[in-house]
């Protein structure tokens, strides 16, 4: 590089020119002393070829410094014109023609927009899919599934969208997240739930909300709070609150995307978790406890006097089946009441009956007996004297 700067400087100051004379004579270097006799014995007028003019020019007229004109009078309709030929990409780099003589140009371009239009006109919507088409920015109709047809882009665009699949949104977003409700008993809960929903209306879902995705998750959070604001602590905990919180959400939910317009169908809420603030989840815990052991001694003491009651009831229903037979036959019913007290009191006292008249009125006869079976179970011992006495 060094050394083609140093010619150009040379041929640009008026020096020997580093690309020898304009003439075909002498094919040694500029330098050489052969060089300068053939350039002085030949046309004294005329100087070195001035490199920036064209071959074939002859470099008459003497050397000159060099003039952007020439660069334009040598430039042709396809090019410059240069001797030399140049590789693919280079100033003289042409398009491959066709046998006629004409370029592929023109017939690659046209083939390239003939793609680029059947790309943009033709469209195949999916069984479970929809595709809104705008003309010129503004919405114009909708596509059914199938094979569809539409102008070229940017005269038309499609957008296609799943309409009926279902979608689901999780609130909170992350599994940390706190998700704090106040109840209708002033006392906070933490809920977690998921909301399931699919598109109802393409068009509307386009075009009549920005934010169709964030709306229907701040739909959901509003209907929440105002349905969980109605209900008791100990209800959001049971199945039955549960069930009845997740049905009033999904119809408020419905109702305030139906006044937007959003195209959504809400097709389901679940509650995933609902639990009392982390800060408090112990006394509330002991509180349970106690609640489930008040509960437990109601129902024991419920139970207790449901069996009394029926004990009660049963001994009345008794007593009135003897008093209607009483009232039948009262002598009779009297001497069976008292032999069946005597019955049962003599049953549980010792007794001794005696027949005869020569007896005196009392006799301690089972003290008498108490006694004798004493006896009867003592060992009898004898006493032996010793002989001689």
């Amino acid at each position: 590089m060094d050394g083609i700067t140093h010619r150009i400087w040379l041929a640009m100051a008026g020096k020997k020119s580093p690309w020898g004379s304009g003439t075909d004579k002498g094919s040694g270097d500029g330098e050489s002393g052969s060089g300068d006799s053939d350039s002085d014995s030949g046309d004294k007028t005329r100087g070195p070829r001035n490199p920036w003019l064209p071959p074939g020019s002859g470099g008459t007229g003497g050397r000159r410094s060099p003039n952007i004109e020439d660069i334009f009078k040598n430039r042709g309709p396809e090019g410059p014109r240069r001797s030399g030929g140049g590789g693919p990409g280079g100033p003289n780099f042409r398009f491959p023609q066709r046998p006629g003589g004409k370029s592929w140009f023109p017939v690659a371009v046209a083939a390239i927009v003939a793609v680029l239009i059947l790309a943009t006109s033709v469209h195949l919507v999916g069984p479970q899919q929809q595709g809104v088409v705008k003309t010129l920015g503004n919405f114009t109709r909708t596509l059914d599934p199938g094979l569809n047809f539409s102008a070229p882009f940017p005269i038309e665009s499609v957008e296609v969208e799943d309409v009926q699949g279902v979608r689901t949104e999780r609130i909170p977003g992350g599994d940390s997240q706190v998700k704090l409700i106040l109840t209708g008993d002033q006392n906070l809960v933490d809920l977690s739930y998921i909301v399931r929903w699919n598109i109802s209306d393409l068009a509307a879902f386009k075009f009549n909300v920005v934010d169709p995705i964030e709306t229907v998750k701040e739909a959901a959070e509003a209907a929440m709070r105002a349905s969980v604001a109605e209900t008791q602590l100990d209800e959001t905990f049971s199945g039955q609150g549960r069930a009845a919180i997740e049905l009033d959400v999904r119809e408020r939910m419905q109702q305030t995307l139906d006044s937007y317009r959003a195209g959504v169908r809400v097709l389901g809420v679940e509650i995933e978790k609902a639990d009392p603030p982390a800060q408090v989840v112990d006394a509330f815990r002991d509180v349970q406890v106690a609640e489930q052991n008040a509960d437990a001694n109601r129902n024991q003491a419920r139970g207790y006097a449901q069996q009394v009651l029926a004990q009660a009831q049963g001994e009345a229903e008794a007593f009135d089946k003897v008093y209607a037979e009483y009232r039948l036959a009262p002598e009779v019913t009297r001497q069976r009441l008292y032999y069946e007290t005597m019955e049962r009191v003599l049953s549980q006292t010792p007794k001794t009956i005696v027949e005869t008249d020569n007896v005196t009125p009392y006799l301690p006869l089972p003290e008498i007996r108490r006694r004798a079976q004493q006896s009867q179970a003592q060992p009898s011992t004898t006493v032996t004297a010793p002989e001689g006495q």
